[in-house]
């Protein structure tokens, strides 16, 4: 008797924190394939959608809203708060009917545990992530998010030097030792957002955005690490225009001072960043769009921006105009264009020039397949990149005022198009990439299959191959933040023609207990 009461107490209490609306996803850039359900409804023909810029707004437009698993595990029981709280709803809900205010709170869990067999002695790794995500809406035009999590993780070879050489893991922030050989690292984000009027839209705060669409972007992408910044949204045209502007303030993970001071956390020099991108709807089926992104050059030894009127301008191209080929600034220039070829096929490109020099850019084409072969949830992608040594670097390589060249970036130049020591756009960098996913999903089940060829040219005719093979089949737990158990395979080869260089491999097999909710690239 006494634990009947018990359970019907634990019932009336996930029922007070869990509404009966259907459940919505968090802004951030979700993960790729986590969101692969809202990018085939968001494929349909439609002249007021406008897929490129993440995350999206919601308020805009109703497909915008995560498309959400409604898969039953128990689909005879439909009235248990307990089980809906645990298999479907966020873990906390709370939304009472005499106030105008929502808000859900759900853990960040990424428990993972392996082996690489490719090395001469199995070596185990490992990362351990605990946080929380959680997000709010006040009155109907007020929403906000924040996240936080603490992470230890033993890396595979390859991001073990990346994470040494570039001084952060990718995509989640600097880090401390752990261990012997560990890494210890957090990563957090919030944003407002403010529906100013039915057209208009602000968002401020520290986070990450992406533009494009495929897996990869020659734009702008979630790949590197968060950055302070305010975004101004509008449509306009009954929704077949919207205009995106992001200013941004970045970062070289290089001492922004002549002398840094003892014993003291280091001041790491700071850089603008504006982006502009036109979105045009010209009917259903074809998108164009328009691109600007401006890296502004850093502070001097003060670490002082001097940021002028020109860094300020909205206008999309007209920085591009201005500054020409001059190279005092870093500014990419791109266009895209989408066409849905049919509800279930689109096709994709990118194109982009760094200050106007056709000799450095570098080209996208993609298609997505959804329902392949009329296989309910299966998802196809292939997509082929090139971008050239010199499209994400700057001709400027020292510092303003004191002329030392910087550790990290002295190959890239202090105004490159990177954050944090990352690239803010393509994940490699540069180079020439073959990129192939499918996708599978039955009811709660899983199976994703990722294959990316890349080819890199250096300096003194070395030639780089890397090829990256990631296998995994998984179960959904939770839809509503994606939490899921998974074993997976991840196999890496890189070789060279330098024959002084020794080729590497790595052979990852996994299991995992997380809540994909980002998207952490390490397909490199």
């Amino acid at each position: 008797m006494l634990k009947k009461q018990q359970y019907l107490v634990l019932c009336l209490f996930l029922s007070l924190l869990s509404s009966q609306i259907k459940s919505q996803y968090y802004a951030f850039p979700t993960e790729y394939f986590f969101d692969k359900l809202t990018q085939k409804q968001l494929a349909q023909p439609d002249s007021s959608i406008h897929s490129s810029v993440k995350p999206y707004i919601p308020y805009f437009n109703q497909k915008y809203v995560f498309k959400e698993d409604t898969f039953r595990v128990f689909k005879y029981i439909v009235d248990d708060p307990a089980l809906d709280a645990f298999f479907i709803k966020h873990v906390v809900r709370v939304e009472p009917s005499n106030y105008d205010f929502k808000i859900r709170l759900d853990p960040i869990i990424g428990i993972e545990t392996g082996v690489n067999t490719a090395t001469s002695t199995v070596t185990r790794l490992f990362t351990n992530t605990r946080g929380f995500i959680g997000s709010g809406q006040i009155g109907k035009n007020v929403y906000f998010e924040s996240l936080f999590a603490e992470n230890q993780a033993q890396l595979p070879n390859y991001l073990n030097d990346y994470a040494i050489a570039s001084q952060v893991v990718p995509g989640q922030g600097r880090w401390k030792s752990f261990k012997v050989t560990g890494y210890d690292y957090a990563y957090s984000s919030g944003f407002v957002g403010i529906q100013t009027t039915k057209n208009t839209n602000l968002q401020f705060g520290n986070g990450k955005h992406k533009i494009g669409h495929g897996y990869r972007s020659l734009f702008l992408s979630d790949n590197s690490f968060n950055y302070p910044f305010i975004r101004f949204t509008q449509q306009w045209l009954k929704g077949k225009l919207q205009y995106s502007t992001i200013y941004a303030s970045l970062m070289n993970l290089d001492s922004a001072s002549r002398k840094p001071t003892p014993n003291a956390e280091r001041l790491y020099q700071k850089k603008g960043a504006s982006f502009q991108y036109l979105s045009y709807n010209l009917n259903k089926r074809i998108n164009v769009g328009i691109f600007q992104g401006l890296i502004w050059q850093p502070g001097g030894d003060r670490n002082q921006q001097n940021l002028t009127w020109e860094f300020y301008n909205p206008i999309v191209l007209f920085n591009s105009a201005y500054f020409g080929t001059s190279n005092k600034h870093t500014v990419l220039t791109g266009a895209e264009l989408k066409i849905k070829l049919t509800p279930k096929i689109n096709v994709y490109s990118q194109y982009v020039v760094n200050n106007l020099n056709t000799q450095d850019g570098g080209i996208q084409v993609g298609i997505n397949v959804y329902d392949l072969f009329n296989i309910p949830n299966l998802s196809f992608t292939t997509e082929y990149n090139f971008v050239s040594e010199k499209t994400y670097k700057s001709t400027q390589g020292k510092y303003l005022a004191d002329s030392i060249i910087l550790p990290f970036n002295k190959q890239m130049g202090y105004n490159a198009y990177t954050n944090y020591n990352q690239p803010l756009a393509f994940t490699p960098f540069s180079g020439s990439e073959l990129v192939t996913l499918l996708d599978y999903k039955k009811n709660r089940f899983i199976a994703t299959f990722k294959f990316n060829n890349l080819t890199q040219s250096f300096a003194g005719g070395n030639q780089q191959l890397v090829q990256n093979t990631n296998i995994k089949i998984g179960y959904v737990i939770n839809p509503a933040y994606n939490l899921n158990v998974a074993l997976g395979i991840n196999y890496r080869h890189n070789s060279h023609t330098n024959e002084l260089i020794n080729n590497q491999y790595t052979n990852y097999v996994y299991l995992s207990f997380r809540s994909s909710l980002f998207n952490f690239y390490t397909d490199f």
